[in-house]
């Protein structure tokens, strides 16, 4: 029998944030495509559309009109997940019928008044307002409540019909499941090792040279060794830093030059406007301010379903839903190849 070999072999990598398993199946890539493909993206967006609701002067859809505004844009979400001030339930009938208080807030965040502008095609400068908008609202909601989840969901694919640059803000008054699992891994691996789990997989993920996509001084970006998504990245400061309104000014101006890097890179890949949801994780906030959080780092993931091309996307369904999470490309290959990409935005070539 043949030596194992990680880029031809299935195998199972362990995920030490979530406490799971991923399978890999590299040799899967070689299979001929007939499943779905996705429409092609429409790109021939206008700067400005009087019609759309982010818009500045835009009337949203309760009859609120928005201001013209020429820079950031945040406003309470027209119809919020989450409501303060709503009845709470009562004790459970029985233990397997649970039912739990949430209360909340919900909010948008336009990160551009251009409705043709991403992240990737802003300058600098502008990403550097979103960043610092970014850590103002999790320093304010995060008095008041125990989660900011701060999240982008870019493009149709994603569930995004409203092209306009702007990402969602949901604050809850209790910790949601995928932070609480990534709170019990970290505080466990702290107390087990000492040390802070992403900054020793930091550290290693520089030392080995294997999965890494952008880097810079104060950040890392790989595809970590248990991704699920095809071209998935998570983004980790290298100074020990608990939530994203404790960055530095250095930290910030880094951050700026990673996320455009990264998204050209993305936006290069298939040479469209490259769909994706991501995140940042960090400390729980509320009331968590005054306990010990420091087995906690400060980390931003990012999960593109895109796979073969710009019209093919990964689905997981069957097997990965019912049993297991699974991935055909391999982190090291999809790592290179986003690595070898060009940071130069392909529609500035065009240009």
């Amino acid at each position: 029998m043949a030596s194992f070999d990680p880029s031809e072999h299935q195998h199972r990598r362990y995920n030490p944030l979530m406490d799971e398993w991923v399978l890999v199946s590299p040799h899967r890539m070689k299979r001929p495509w007939k499943g779905q493909v996705e429409k092609s993206v429409n790109e021939d967006i206008p700067p400005s559309d009087p019609n759309n609701p982010l818009c500045p002067g835009g009337t949203r859809p309760n009859g609120v009109i928005n201001p013209n505004y020429e820079g950031t844009f945040l406003f309470t979400n027209d119809f919020p997940a989450l409501l303060d001030d709503t009845p709470e339930p009562g004790e459970a009938e029985h233990q397997l019928f649970r039912c739990a208080p949430a209360s909340g807030t919900c909010q948008v965040l336009c990160f551009h008044p251009r409705l043709d502008t991403t992240l990737a095609l802003m300058t600098l400068a502008e990403i550097r307002v979103v960043i610092d908008k970014w850590a103002e609202i999790n320093s304010d909601l995060g008095s008041r409540y125990s989660w900011v989840q701060i999240f982008e969901n870019r493009g149709a694919i994603m569930g995004c019909s409203n092209p306009h640059p702007h990402c969602q803000i949901w604050a809850s008054s209790f910790l949601p499941n995928i932070p609480s699992m990534k709170d019990k891994t970290q505080r466990e691996y702290f107390l087990k090792t000492g040390n802070v789990m992403l900054l020793d997989y930091l550290q290693m993920e520089i030392k080995k040279q294997e999965r890494i996509v952008v880097e810079n001084g104060s950040w890392l970006c790989v595809v970590p060794y248990w991704a699920l998504w095809p071209f998935e990245t998570i983004v980790i400061p290298k100074r020990h830093v608990l939530r994203i309104e404790d960055l530095n000014e250095t930290e910030r101006n880094d951050l700026c030059d990673l996320i455009k890097k990264l998204l050209t890179k993305y936006d290069n890949l298939f040479e469209t406007s490259f769909p994706y949801s991501m995140g940042w994780h960090g400390a729980p906030t509320g009331a968590y301010r005054s306990a010990d959080c420091s087995h906690w780092q400060l980390h931003a993931v990012y999960y593109p379903p895109l796979l073969r091309s710009a019209s093919i996307k990964k689905f997981q369904v069957g097997y990965e839903m019912l049993a297991e999470g699974g991935r055909d490309l391999t982190p090291e290959q999809a790592a290179q190849k986003l690595q070898s990409l060009s940071e130069e935005h392909y529609k500035s070539r065009d240009n």
